[in-house]
């Protein structure tokens, strides 16, 4: 099945909840795919709060540690109390403040390693976007310029084993090609 903004909110509020009282929806695929556009058209239509995973990862190299920062968001508002993340600040290169994210009816966690398997039982919708190569590195360089293009290869190499690990595309409920 394809995937429209539509069709994810459709599809997260014809399920039960698995969040707490309110649903998660987990927007996953490889850098460039178009996860974040595909959040922000969610957001948008369903008025619905947004996680960006980028808030999450210690850093370039830091997609492997992402579980712990998961279990801190999603594991309280499993049992319906907020969760909460330290954000991580990009340009000084370290955490910062708590974010602290309160139940909601539906709520989006949006960027590679959101489908993380670990936390499967509490996903209502999983949904992977892919875009060709040449596509995905086109736009991470546009949006982040030179900050990112010396991490690139590295960050594509860790994406990669963890989505064979993980089998994310073959776990999702639905796929966007961009």
């Amino acid at each position: 099945m394809t995937a429209t903004p539509a069709s994810v909110v459709a599809l997260a509020r014809d399920r039960a909840a698995t969040l707490g009282s309110g649903r998660l929806v987990c927007i996953d695929g490889p850098a460039g795919s178009g996860k974040s556009t595909l959040a922000a058209a969610i957001r948008e239509q369903a008025g619905c709060p947004v996680v960006p995973m980028d808030d999450l990862y210690p850093g370039w190299s830091g997609l492997p540690e992402i579980d712990a920062q998961l279990e801190s968001l999603l594991g309280p508002l499993s049992r319906g109390e907020p969760g909460g993340y330290r954000r991580y600040d990009w340009d000084a290169g370290r955490f910062g403040e708590i974010v602290t994210v309160d139940p909601a009816p539906l709520l989006v966690l949006e960027g590679v390693g959101s489908g993380a398997s670990r936390f499967a039982d509490l996903v209502t919708v999983l949904v992977w976007v892919e875009a060709p190569h040449d596509v995905r590195m086109e736009r991470g360089l546009a949006r982040d310029g030179d900050t990112f293009a010396p991490h690139w290869e590295r960050w594509a190499a860790d994406e990669a084993a963890l989505f064979a690990r993980e089998r994310t595309r073959e776990r999702a409920d639905l796929v966007l090609g961009t």
